[in-house]
């Protein structure tokens, strides 16, 4: 799993090094003590972060066959320990871009310790934002499996239209690291077809149009898990950004 990150997330590694971790202590604001810095540290040894796109309970029976078609496509690890190609590589997903990185969990503890991911910062599972996201680097596609939950509501019965957005941004930024390392997302263009009912799974499918320089061109469609209905279509463009301004924003 952590070579695997490595590959897909190169953009991140450089957030774990020693030279970060030094840089960003030795600038954490006054607020920040040393009893829980001392307290935290355990984590860094004993904690592994949760992997928000693994199943859970919520998961309706559309998202789990989805999840197994795209799961079985997958690296896997033989008997004998030898890693089999696949054609998918599914991405891990944490509540803080911090624990991509090696010593993420600590780090995450006492750099902004309240801070979390927009779409992973409801406890309750169902609720608002389930997805899992999986790559084929070599074929440039991403692909997500989303189910929307009862918090996401826009019009009634419907999701908000800035759920799909925020999905959609999420889907094509992270498609955009996997090629480019750390980007910020410069455009977003939105055509919504039909409405997503709450509660719904619907596919999430990115293509890589093109890389120029700096810029990243990402195109997007939401459609119903069997693929018959167009809900929405995007395109989006995304820069690539060094890893200090990405922490200094």
């Amino acid at each position: 799993m952590a070579r695997r990150l490595g590959r897909i997330l190169r953009g991140f590694q450089s957030l774990g090094s020693l030279a970060f971790m030094k840089s960003e202590l030795s600038n954490l604001p006054a607020s920040v003590s040393l009893k829980s810095m001392v307290r935290a540290l355990p984590s860094l040894f004993s904690s592994n972060p949760r992997d928000f796109s693994l199943p859970n309970s919520s998961w309706g029976t559309e998202m789990r066959q989805l999840y197994e078609h795209y799961n079985s496509q997958c690296e896997a690890v033989t008997d004998g320990g030898e890693e089999q190609g696949g054609l998918w590589n599914r991405l891990p997903s944490y509540n803080r871009s911090l624990k991509y990185a090696a010593g993420g969990v600590y780090l995450s503890k006492i750099i902004q310790a309240k801070a979390r991911l927009f779409t992973r910062n409801i406890r309750d599972p169902g609720a608002a934002f389930e997805y899992v996201i999986f790559a084929n680097k070599k074929e440039q596609r991403c692909v997500c499996i989303f189910q929307a939950g009862h918090l996401l509501e826009g019009p009634p019965g419907n999701v908000h239209g800035g759920a799909i957005a925020t999905m959609i941004d999420t889907v094509t930024g992270t498609h955009a690291c996997v090629h480019s390392g750390p980007v910020m997302t410069a455009n977003l263009n939105i055509n919504y077809r039909s409405p997503i009912p709450l509660g719904s799974t619907v596919l999430i499918e990115s293509s890589l149009d093109k890389k120029e320089g700096r810029k990243t061109l990402v195109s997007c469609k939401v459609t119903s898990a069997d693929g018959a209905r167009l809900h929405t279509e995007a395109t989006a463009l995304f820069v690539s950004i060094g890893v200090s301004q990405l922490m200094k924003g």
